[in-house]
């Protein structure tokens, strides 16, 4: 098997993390994604990943609270999570760091391009933790900023739901699903599958984005081959 992609960036949401538990960190499907990062890792693929907080806190949705402390305890939550694939990467064999744009050298490196790309140069598996640092911004933001810092070739979008649809899906049992969508329809059609300043920087930066769902293992080896599954944001 030859992978299309030479380096990526795979955002994994931390809803996606937490399994049917809907709260928290589901270790069955931490196990499972560091199978299949080991698959990929196996492939010569250079592997980093942004990783969401929303199965702890998601700060946008906090009806009282300052918007910028609701976001910073966002971007801990994340890196909790970090630490946890991590942990579960090391199980599987891989040698994984963990970045954080928040610096506490304690339990991760603060976050250093060069030496980031480095460390995916001599085959170790980056996680980037604490978002961009700054409140008001996505880790959808943050894996478009990576994307195009590290130079990867694509931006592997492993969420819930298994594609981008035209409404919610969960919700809505008559959404419509998309194979394939630009950038720009992404934001004249508001579709929620990242926010507008992500889709932006993406389309800005000529970055594919590969949305698939999680929760089915190969999933995300099928992506890395380049086989039609979910959408492909280009």
């Amino acid at each position: 098997m030859e992978s299309k992609y030479k380096r990526v960036i795979i955002k994994i949401s931390g809803e996606a993390l937490a399994g049917n538990n809907k709260f928290g960190l589901n270790e069955e499907v931490l196990g499972k994604v560091a199978r299949e990062i080991k698959k990929i890792h196996e492939m010569g693929v250079e592997v980093a990943i942004v990783v969401g907080g929303g199965n702890f806190w998601r700060g946008k949705t906090s009806k009282s609270m300052d918007r910028a402390t609701a976001d910073y305890m966002g971007m801990l939550a994340t890196v909790i999570n970090a630490l946890a694939l991590k942990d579960a990467f090391e199980a599987a064999g891989l040698n994984a760091r963990v970045h954080t744009a928040i610096e506490m050298k304690e339990v991760a490196e603060p976050y250093i391009r060069l030496r980031a790309i480095k460390q995916l140069e001599n085959g170790e598996v980056v996680i980037f933790g604490a978002g961009t640092g700054n409140p008001f911004f996505s880790t959808d933001t943050t894996a478009a900023l990576r994307a195009a810092e590290m130079e990867a070739d694509v931006i592997l979008l492993a969420k819930k739901v298994d594609a981008v649809y035209s409404k919610d899906p969960e919700i809505h049992p008559d959404a419509v699903k998309y194979d394939a969508i630009t950038h720009k329809e992404i934001l004249e059609k508001h579709l929620g599958v990242m926010d507008s300043t992500a889709a932006s920087l993406c389309m800005d930066n000529n970055i594919p984005v590969h949305v698939f769902g999680l929760s089915t293992e190969g999933n995300m080896v099928k992506a890395i081959l380049g086989e039609p599954i979910g959408t492909l944001i280009k």
